[in-house]
């Protein structure tokens, strides 16, 4: 008898658990799930919405809480290597044209370039330039190596990096959301039944399509710029730079100077008399001429007072 009643007893606990789990409400990370309602009583008006299409939802995105550090780990490391060069060559006009060859050849191209007149210190001029490349970002060593052979003088040389893989796996996670939100709207909007609410949420889908165009923007350049190194090289003409000599004394190079300075002297001295008797002293005249007249003027009628005084005694 005990043994029945005790079986009856589990019995009834089991049938009450069943009926107790079927009539709880599901949970989905804390809240309770409930029936889909339709667009229009989500926001707060009528049911012309059908029930089966997903509710509307506000999605909004905050970089700042956006988790890349477990991304950032997987992430290839994004750098930005640049590179400035300032070399002193015989011919800066063929130079420039090697180095944009040589960015061909390697697989990048051409950014700028700019050839100019540089005065040297005897009067004369001497062609200088400025040239930037894109090469690709493995083959930036190679490339200064070609740049520096054959060169007079490397006078300055100078490497910078940038990490940019935190700011593109931000821009990654951010993409991700943007088109998510992009489609849940897409899909409120392909089940959207009146026009207002049609117009509403294409003003939204606008937006997102936007935001999601700059980011990917910004995501191409971050990879273009990594994959490209910036290579800038200022082109010196050996004319204008004169070389230290550490020797002996030679007379050649003593004479040298001595004509240069003799040369630049009667060069001045000439100059200097041809602005003195074509401005200078017109202006002279000009300005003090009439000024001197007057005074010869009263000096002479002075001298005729006094001898006229004599000639009376």
């Amino acid at each position: 008898m005990k043994k029945k009643i005790v079986f009856l007893f589990v019995i009834l606990s089991l049938a009450l658990a069943a009926c107790g789990r079927a009539a709880a409400p599901t949970m989905v990370e804390g809240v309770p799930n409930e029936e889909p309602r339709g667009y229009d009583e989500a926001l707060g008006g009528g049911d012309s919405y059908p029930a089966h299409a997903p509710m509307p939802t506000t999605v909004t995105y905050d970089p700042l809480k956006v988790d890349t550090g477990a991304a950032t780990t997987l992430q290839e490391r994004m750098v930005i290597m640049n590179a400035d060069l300032t070399i002193v060559i015989a011919d800066p006009q063929a130079k420039m044209e090697e180095i944009a060859a040589l960015a061909e050849s390697l697989g990048g191209f051409v950014v700028s370039t700019n050839m100019y007149q540089a005065s040297l210190y005897d009067g004369g001029t001497a062609p200088e330039g400025y040239i930037s490349i894109r090469i690709p970002a493995e083959k930036l060593e190679s490339a200064l190596g070609q740049i520096k052979a054959d060169v007079v003088e490397v006078r300055n040389e100078t490497r910078s990096g940038q990490d940019v893989t935190a700011e593109y796996v931000d821009l990654k996670s951010r993409l991700t959301a943007l088109e998510a939100a992009r489609d849940q709207l897409q899909a409120i909007m392909d089940a959207a039944t009146k026009t207002e609410d049609v117009l509403n949420v294409f003003s939204q889908l606008q937006y997102y399509n936007e935001q999601i165009e700059i980011t990917k923007g910004q995501m191409k350049y971050y990879e273009e710029a990594s994959s490209y190194s910036l290579i800038n090289v200022s082109l010196v003409a050996e004319e204008t730079v004169k070389p230290l000599e550490i020797g002996p004394w030679t007379p050649k190079g003593a004479a040298q100077d001595a004509y240069k300075a003799l040369v630049n002297f009667l060069r001045g001295f000439v100059e200097f008399i041809i602005w003195l008797f074509v401005l200078v002293l017109p202006i002279l005249i000009v300005v003090f001429g009439p000024i001197a007249l007057v005074i010869w003027l009263i000096i002479r009628g002075v001298k005729r007072s006094k001898m006229k005084k004599q000639a009376k005694q």
